[in-house]
């Protein structure tokens, strides 16, 4: 396996979701942007039945596409445990889609912490998401597809940013799970709105990255560093933008350097096209360029 370069329609998202836009009809847009997969998010999907299924998997396939990433939102932070558990069983279902759709040399399923709850204590919190992690793992194992935990900031469908949202409780959880069928999705530009350096949390999960998400963002004209950093807690910055990947505000040739010192050779998404498809193919571009550059 080596790394691949794989789009996600960050820009589409809620049409996706409502309807406004048709899954197949971003297939078709994104087979001509020059990715090799595509990264889907549980949302988009409007069944699990494997007549519905195979037609995703069908013009994947036409476009040449394959479909190695779940972008799951599972909640595991909220104080009832029936949620939980019905959390729990909607991974499965997410696992056995990503099993049906996958291809068969790796296949992954985001995992998150959950929400960042007022009344829900550090604690608490990390015991909540490491018990509800490890409770998928067999399952996982089993239908042979990785469980990647996200440095996140917060699902747009949520109402609280992500609990893990800081490095240090973020590293707390993936520490206390161990399994050849978890690892690390690292997304660069999550640290930034976090208030956090990118490259110091690489350096603490690089043993341990499977896949990753990559984009770049800029400071507005007139905003500061201090101005971010005060965002931090919420989890977003108004003073912050997208862009095309590689002029903004990551080191990619640093990002690379750390990720061929490990030997990586996984799925790297984008999660762009904010300003346009024009940027995410540019940026397609220029992460190739770094695939060939660090990791061939």
């Amino acid at each position: 396996m080596t790394a691949k370069i794989a789009a996600f329609p960050k820009a589409f998202i809620e049409p996706l979701v409502d309807g406004r836009m048709d899954l197949f009809d971003w297939f078709d847009q994104a087979a001509t942007l020059g990715a090799q997969g595509l990264e889907l998010y549980y949302r988009f999907l409007k069944e699990y039945g494997e007549a519905y299924l195979m037609k995703v998997k069908a013009r994947a396939d036409s476009h040449g596409l394959q479909i190695p990433m779940m972008c799951s939102s599972p909640d595991f932070t909220h104080p009832d445990r029936s949620f939980r558990t019905r959390e729990i069983e909607q991974m499965k279902q997410m696992i056995d889609v990503m099993a049906f759709l996958g291809p068969d040399d790796f296949r992954s399923c985001r995992v998150l912490s959950g929400q960042k709850r007022p009344e829900v204590t550090r604690e608490q919190g990390i015991l909540w998401t490491v018990e509800s992690i490890q409770e998928l793992l067999d399952y996982a194992q089993k239908q042979r597809v990785h469980l990647v935990m996200e440095n996140h900031y917060k699902d747009g469908f949520w109402v609280y940013p992500e609990f893990a949202l800081q490095s240090d409780v973020y590293l707390d959880i993936v520490g206390q799970i161990s399994s050849p069928w978890f690892g690390v999705n690292y997304d660069p530009s999550n640290a930034i709105v976090a208030g956090e350096d990118p490259l110091e949390l690489l350096k603490k999960v690089k043993e341990r990255v499977m896949t990753v998400h990559a984009s770049d963002r800029y400071l507005k004209p007139g905003a500061t560093l201090e101005q971010l950093k005060e965002y931090a807690s919420q989890g977003y910055s108004d003073v912050l933008q997208h862009g095309v990947i590689g002029k903004g505000m990551n080191d990619y040739d640093a990002i690379f350097r750390e990720l061929r010192s490990v030997g990586f050779q996984g799925w790297i998404s984008i999660e762009d096209g904010m300003n346009g498809l024009d940027e995410m193919r540019e940026s397609i571009v220029f992460l190739k360029s770094k695939v060939d550059e660090y990791l061939a």
